[in-house]
């Protein structure tokens, strides 16, 4: 048992709580240098079905502003290849493009088809599995703690957690932890008193009360109201700078998660917030890990899957198949569309809606953990991915 991190999750669940927000989201983190060197793996879930074909779009294809008569025109995007355009509430990102410490992958799903809801969705892409979910076998355990589990050497420095659910990705034998930004460890000075005389000489539980002590002093420094202190978007800072500070010691492996995404409506302004908000994240993930530390991450975006090619009656989009994955880092080997594109003919989209998958997210991040850790392609694809037989080396990772 770590002890440290039983006295911590103990105080949480006795601390005062405050008013939840639904843009809070989740956060988890692993510790492991010496199993996994310097490299820093960081996945973000966009959870609601982002809409790939809005984010980066196919400008180039004159079917895009036919089947998007309000969404595929005068966009504003800022122009990747002379193909594909990014939306312009992302254009904070460009000048990691032009560094080549971005690049997107589209037309990328999991094996998930049809049914298209959201819960057995996002299960099936934190799971890693293959169909098995369809079948009613679903996966107990998230491919994240998968890993965690397999490599020898890797502990558990906490896991924290913005919302009430931590990752599914990371659920499983491997310890992980959560933090609540509704959950406080104001101690006042007579109970640290308490705590220090209580633990105090007991060889199993003093270091973890000093533990405690220290935690409950830095989550006092931080201001978790909404926009505090910067703006609309500032709500997400905490999360940010608590993973990022400990991305720059122990910590190898994080997963975060936003919500939002789902846009059957008046998508033009109903994404908006959410864009913003990833973008500000990957922005002050990049400022506070500093230049060091960057350029030995890659952080991976995954979605349930994407959306109609057409828009609809109320200015949004449906549930489609083909989505888009986000890669930022320096350790990305940036500055390209990836993935091999099907066009937009509806001879070629998926069930003659949906644009069609030509690759599996899974073999992404497999590539990813193989390029940045060395691991065996055996192990990603009967253990990690189990099903999983991996393609190509796409060179995603520098």
């Amino acid at each position: 048992m770590d002890r440290r991190a039983f006295l911590r999750q103990s105080l949480a669940s006795v601390a005062c709580s405050a008013a939840a927000h639904p843009l809070l989201t989740t956060v988890t983190l692993a510790s492991g240098a010496a199993a996994l060197g310097d490299k820093r793996l960081i996945v973000v879930i966009l959870r609601g079905a982002m809409d790939g074909l809005d984010v980066v779009q196919p400008l180039g294809d004159p079917l895009f502003r036919d089947y998007r008569p309000n969404l595929g025109r005068k966009t504003g995007a800022t122009d990747l290849d002379g193909y594909f355009g990014l939306h312009p509430l992302l254009g904070g990102l460009m000048p990691l493009w032009s560094k080549g410490e971005l690049a997107f992958v589209h037309a990328t799903s999991t094996p998930y088809r049809d049914k298209r809801s959201h819960f057995d969705g996002q299960d099936l892409l934190e799971a890693g599995t293959g169909s098995d979910l369809l079948l009613g076998q679903t996966q107990r355990d998230g491919w994240m703690n998968r890993m965690l589990q397999a490599i020898p050497g890797l502990t558990a420095e906490t896991a924290y957690a913005f919302g009430n659910e931590a990752a599914p990705l990371l659920v499983g034998a491997a310890p992980v932890m959560n933090w609540s930004p509704e959950l406080s460890l104001d101690l006042t000075p007579q109970s640290q008193l308490l705590l220090e005389h209580i633990y105090k000489g007991d060889p199993l539980f003093a270091a973890s009360a000093a533990g405690a002590l220290e935690l409950s002093a830095e989550m006092a420094g931080m201001d978790l109201r909404e926009g505090a202190g910067g703006g609309p978007l500032a709500g997400i800072d905490p999360l940010v700078d608590f993973a990022a500070s400990r991305l720059a010691e122990e910590t190898r492996i994080a997963a975060f998660s936003l919500g939002g995404w789902d846009t059957h409506r008046t998508q033009k302004t109903a994404i908006q917030r959410s864009l913003k908000q990833l973008e500000h994240l990957i922005l002050r993930l990049r400022e506070k890990l500093g230049p060091a530390v960057w350029g030995q991450s890659v952080l991976l975006t995954m979605t349930e899957f994407g959306r109609t090619a057409r828009e609809n009656g109320s200015k949004g989009t449906d549930h489609g198949t083909g989505g888009l994955m986000i890669a930022a880092g320096g350790a990305v080997n940036g500055g390209r569309v990836l993935g091999r594109w099907p066009g937009l003919d509806e001879a070629a989209l998926y069930d003659r809606r949906d644009l069609m998958p030509t690759s599996d997210v899974r073999d992404w991040a497999a590539y990813a953990m193989r390029g940045l850790y060395g691991f065996d392609k055996g192990l990603l694809e009967k253990v990690v991915f189990p099903g999983l037989i991996l393609g190509d080396d796409p060179g995603l990772i520098l």
